[in-house]
């Protein structure tokens, strides 16, 4: 716990990490703290605005809408969480594995890496979902694909810096193979560049997920989530119910600004030149 007194000199970060302990509290209790079945209609009650029974008012179909943003937490943080999981681990071999290689190998990688970079993130996300079909398990794969080059070009870069270091060149001596360079000395000094670009990358999948969602090629309904509810509301902003698309719009805004705020002060604690750096300039 001792470690987490840096956040006492930073309260963007402290805020952040307090959001998204909210948040994930939301996520693993949903079913406990939700008033109401997400998917349960009240067809008397439609389009409610909020009150002592709906607290954030209700859908077209009656549904609560704050039991439908908070069991749209499950689906972004668990699926943001699942794909950014996925995404660290592959990227992160591979651009290990491709930076200590070098020659041949690192080229043909990085060539690849450089077509998904071609593309920007949300455009790919759209191609690759028309092409696999709208489903929980493929948004998930898209959005790790679509993350994979982020972790790959900065774990590319550290073993390319630290391959040539004495420690390496120490254990390759020593007869240490490949796969004990990477994971034990390559891996350790790719860590803290790496943390910092998860807290990145989550708030971007969060963002991915829910525009596909919005576009009706994520998950399909009536599963809740952020984007969806945006979605089914579009049609009803300009005509005073206000309130059918600001909580959902208000909980991504806090998810994704937590995990910035919260992603700028683990960078400046691991890396206090950048802050430094900042107020110089």
């Amino acid at each position: 716990m001792s470690r987490l007194w840096w956040l006492r000199n930073d309260p963007l970060a402290l805020f952040g990490l307090i959001v998204l302990v909210i948040l994930a509290f939301c996520a693993i209790f949903a079913t406990q703290i939700s008033p109401f079945d997400p998917t349960e209609q009240h067809l008397s009650d439609t389009l409610k605005p909020p009150n002592d029974i709906y607290r954030f008012g209700t859908d077209q179909f009656g549904r609560d809408i704050l039991s439908r943003v908070i069991h749209g937490t499950q689906i972004s943080l668990g699926l943001g969480s699942g794909a950014v999981v996925i995404a660290v681990t592959v990227g992160t071999t591979i651009g290990l594995t491709a930076g200590y290689i070098g020659g041949r190998t690192d080229e043909i990688v990085m060539r690849i890496i450089d077509v998904f970079f071609a593309f920007p993130p949300i455009v790919l996300a759209i191609f690759l979902m028309a092409t696999l079909g709208p489903s929980l398990l493929n948004v998930v794969i898209v959005v790790a694909l679509v993350t994979i080059p982020q972790f790959s070009r900065i774990a590319r870069s550290v073993a390319i810096s630290e391959r040539n270091q004495d420690y390496v060149t120490a254990a390759k001596a020593m007869g240490a193979s490949t796969s004990f360079v990477i994971r034990k000395h390559l891996l350790v000094n790719a860590f803290p560049p790496l943390a910092v670009q998860v807290t990145v990358l989550l708030a971007d999948a969060i963002l991915i997920e829910a525009a596909l969602s919005f576009l009706g090629i994520g998950v399909r309904p009536p599963t809740p989530t952020w984007g969806g509810i945006l979605s089914a509301g579009r049609d009803y902003v300009f005509t005073g119910f206000w309130w059918f698309t600001v909580f959902p719009g208000a909980a991504i805004f806090l998810a994704v600004f937590s995990l910035n705020v919260l992603g700028d002060g683990l960078r400046d604690f691991i890396d206090p030149t950048t802050r430094k750096r900042a107020n110089l300039d």
